[in-house]
Formats: C-alpha cells, structure tokens, sequence
C-alpha cells in the first residue's frame, strides 16, 4: 500500500506538468503533432486526478507509518504535489497569465491617448471604423467589441505576429472563447459551449468536438496609427484597460522588429524562422512576400491565384496595403504614400478618380508561421 501513495504522488505531479507542457511553449513540445494526446489529457483531466488522489490516499496511512525520518516524506511529499497542481493550474495557465480586459474602451482621435506611433490591427465595417493597438491585444490575445451590430473577436499571437480578426458567431451562436494555450507557436482558444480548441492563426477548431469548424475571417489591416487616421479619420481606438495599464509593455521593440527575445524576437536575415513575411492568400493560392524585400522595392506588381495584385510599402516603412489591379498590364509603383500607374493615382484607401481598387487581405507574420499553416505556400 506504501507503493500506492509515492506512485499516485509521482504520476500526479507527471500528469499535473503534461497538461501545461504540450500547450504551452515548453522545450520540444510546440514541435510535435501532440495536441489531439493533449486534448484528451486535458478532457479526462477529472478522472485522472481522481484516480492519482485515490492511489495517494490509500496508500497515505502506510506510507506515514514508516519507521524514522522517512515518515516525514509523505508531508513534504503532498505539499509538493499540491503546489505543483496550483502552479500549473493558477499561475501557468494561459488565461491567468494573459487576463482578458475587464473593460474595452473606444474613444475617437480627439480623446485618444495612444502614441500615434504603435501598431494597430484596423477594421472598417460598412464605414465604421476600429483601431486596435497591437500593444493591447498583443497582451490580451483577443478583443470582444461590436461594429455596425456585427460582433467581431480581435486576436493577436505575439508569438507568430499574427493579427487576425474573426466573427464570434458559431452555428448561429454568438460563441464565448478563453485563452486556453497554444499549438505549433500559435495561440489557441477554448470555446465554451463545446470545449473545442481553436487556432487563432486561422480560426479553424482543431481539437474538440467542433474540430473541422472554421471561424469567419473579417479583412483587417495592420498599420500605424497615424496611417489609418489619416484613411479613417472618424475611427474609434481602444484605449489601455485601467485595471491592466501595469501589464502592457511599453517597449516598442516588438513592434519595430528590434526585440530579439527568444520567442517575440525577429530575424534581421530573410527567410530564418523569425523573419518577417506578409502572406496572402487569393483563390486558395498564398504566397509569403519577404519584408525585407518589400522594404527596398516599396511596391510588387504580381499575379496570385490567378489575379494580378500589388502590395505596397507606406514611407512610414511600416503601414502596407495589398490590393488586385484593375489588370495584369497596369504596373504600380508608389509615389507619396499614394499608388500610381500611369496617370492615374490611388490613395491607400483604395480610392482613386478612375474608381476604387478591390482590397486584398494581406497579414505581416513571422515565417515559420506562415509556411507552418499554409504549408502549400510558395515564396515570391
């Protein structure tokens, strides 16, 4: 029976460590196909923790009535197991370590008090126009907010410099997600009426009942904040959450590519694991386009998925807009922050006097991201 209580204590604390190391970015294990073995530990977590504590219970009296100072292992031995369950389940856990905001604020730019400097994941939905400063969600991973009655989720993966963001709204039913950790360097949300694990990279459910579900993608764009005040001067931008303002970084190096952390940090060099790329996917084609790249040439003309298209740099070197050109002989280039070929300009809202260009979804993201999930992409 003595064997029962030090086998529970020892497959308890294994059990209590798994849960965290195959969901979070622990040495190996966001580099293994795990996550279907991580989502049955984490659905039967109950029943195994039963059957641990079971083990350590009945085995406990026997355990304690060895003779001498080894009797005082079986004290010492269950505050350990007890504080490794609470560090696992309380301090490591995603959702605790990123907490949500408590309140979401959106003011207009007469009454904004962000550096029109930072990074924002922009949306406009029929004229209604949002700013959400990479600096917060990067923190919170998603943003809950409502444009023209649409709800809409903001998400951010630092990890992966994805912005995405998506409609809530799952078989009809606007859906409740929480941070429940991430696969493949890319976080992963929990919904709450299945407990089905969504992949914030591209919206799709990929462990849970829900598994093969995809979220629908809303374009947004991600730019200077002065850059999109200048396109959408009525926009409203979410402010720092009071109850968190502590917890945001105010360090731009993420943001400008100058950190070099072991995780957020990037790649100076094209096409290493951390170097920047803008993706774009058009008629199921992608492509990764190389920052560096595009910050030398500012503009490329190309052809995707059978339309022809343009990304362009804005002189901010930051800001970047992709859209499909009127046909494959008009050649862009840029000119003061505007789009020209020929005699004709476009604003990078689009918007010229010989009509208005169709956007294209672009996101900037690291390379081992993209390639990880579009894995049939090609380079340009």
């Amino acid at each position: 029976m003595r064997k029962l209580f030090y086998i529970g204590i020892v497959l308890a604390v294994l059990f209590e460590a798994a849960n965290v190391y195959f969901i979070m970015p622990m040495p190996g294990s966001q580099r293994m196909a795990s996550i279907d073995f991580a989502y049955k530990l984490y659905t039967w977590r109950w029943l195994f923790r039963a059957i641990f504590v079971a083990m350590i219970i009945a085995g406990a009296a026997s355990a304690w009535r060895t003779p001498g100072w080894k009797r005082f292992a079986v004290p010492v031995l269950l505050v350990l197991a007890a504080g490794v369950a609470y560090v696992v389940n309380f301090q490591m856990a995603a959702d605790k370590m990123f907490i949500a905001p408590r309140s979401v604020t959106m003011v207009p730019a007469d009454r904004n008090q962000v550096d029109t400097s930072r990074l924002i994941v922009g949306i406009d939905i029929n004229g209604q126009a949002r700013a959400f400063p990479i600096q917060f969600i990067g923190y919170h991973h998603q943003v809950r907010d409502t444009v023209d009655g649409q709800p809409i989720m903001v998400s951010y993966c630092t990890v992966c410099r994805t912005g995405r963001v998506f409609s809530p709204v799952v078989d009809g039913h606007t859906e409740s997600f929480r941070l429940v950790g991430m696969d493949h360097f890319n976080a992963m949300f929990e919904d709450s009426t299945t407990g089905s694990w969504w992949r914030q990279a591209n919206g799709e459910a990929i462990a849970g009942p829900a598994k093969g579900k995809a979220l629908i993608e809303i374009p947004s764009r991600q730019v200077k904040l002065s850059e999109w005040l200048a396109l959408h001067p009525n926009s409203l931008i979410m402010q720092a959450d009071s109850a968190l303002r502590s917890n945001y970084s105010d360090s731009t190096g993420f943001e400008t590519g100058k950190s070099r952390k072991p995780l957020t940090g990037t790649d100076t060099a094209s096409w290493h694991n951390k170097s920047w790329v803008v993706g774009i996917t058009v008629n199921g084609q992608s492509k990764a386009y190389d920052w560096n790249r595009l910050r030398r040439e500012s503009c490329v003309n190309d052809v995707l998925g059978g339309k022809p298209i343009v990304l362009a740099l804005a002189s901010d070197k930051a800001s970047f807009f992709a859209f499909v050109r009127p046909n494959a002989a008009t050649s862009f280039s840029v000119r003061n922050d505007s789009l020209v070929a020929g005699g004709t300009a476009y604003a990078f809202s689009g918007q010229g006097a010989a009509g208005a260009l169709e956007p294209v979804n672009a996101s900037q993201e690291f390379w081992h991201s993209w390639r990880t999930f579009q894995p049939a992409t090609t380079k340009y």
